[in-house]
């Protein structure tokens, strides 16, 4: 049990990464289906996209995508300004916990505007996005995104290159990881894909329940593990905030 709560944090767990990467890949195909195919999250898309438009003198197209890029770039530069203000002691709530309720929110907001407000929306889908891969970095004590696959495909396959020359176990193990990730990625995009022709503008509000579920599951987490510094500690569930931040918080 020890080792279990001090390995992991609240967010680390696969069952919330899987989460927050089922709503990221939806994230991903509403912009692209809904909302004149931006992509949300993968901003390199956005960057050529953008520079091939500056090229053929596009302005206005240009404008479409680079909005979405500068709304990304607050995001991250808000998600800290979140963790930097936060302040955990005597509450059972993380910064992450508030990251995720600013993304529900905003999700449910852009899931009732009209086709006329396809730019403010795509600005505000990647607004959330940045928010959350600037906050949930880590997954069972590895880097990782929950908004993009490519880094995790690469970590998935340099793992199992790994576990083939040395055969261990850890090594499989992030690579099944890895892996995963990458599938509940896939099925967030499939399910946004799907619904979109239907839901059309709302379909982005399924990601409501993903995220609220993560919250939940965190919430969960997070109590368990400060009650168990609380009786490592002999200190009030408050104190051991403080006392195993370090421990808790990257």
């Amino acid at each position: 049990m020890e080792k279990k709560y001090r390995a992991k944090q609240a967010s680390d767990s696969l069952l919330v990464g899987g989460l927050l990467s089922m709503s990221g890949g939806l994230q991903d195909a509403y912009t692209y289906n809904i909302r004149d195919q931006v992509f949300a999250n993968a901003q390199t898309g956005n960057i050529v996209l953008m520079g091939e438009n500056l090229a053929l003198g596009n302005w206005n197209a240009a404008v479409r995508y680079l909005l979405p890029l500068a709304a990304f770039a607050a995001g991250v530069y808000a998600a800290e300004i979140i963790h930097s203000r936060f302040h955990t002691r005597g509450i059972s709530m993380h910064w992450r916990h508030a990251v995720l309720l600013v993304e529900i929110i905003i999700l449910f907001l852009v899931g009732w505007m009209p086709q006329s407000l396809n730019l403010p929306a795509n600005i505000l889908v990647s607004f959330v996005c940045a928010m959350q891969v600037e906050a949930f970095r880590e997954l069972e004590g590895s880097s990782y995104a929950t908004t993009m696959c490519i880094g995790n495909l690469r970590s998935a396959m340099e793992n199992l290159y790994y576990w083939r020359m040395t055969k261990e176990d850890k090594r499989r193990h992030k690579a099944v990881v890895y892996f995963l990730v990458i599938f509940y990625f896939l099925v967030g995009a499939a399910i946004g894909g799907v619904l979109s022709p239907f839901w059309e503008e709302k379909t982005i509000l399924l990601c409501c329940p993903f995220l609220l579920l993560a919250f939940v599951l965190m919430l969960r987490i997070r109590n368990r593990r400060l009650r168990f510094l609380s009786l490592m500690t002999g200190a009030e569930e408050d104190e051991a905030v403080v006392k195993g931040e370090k421990d808790i918080n990257p």
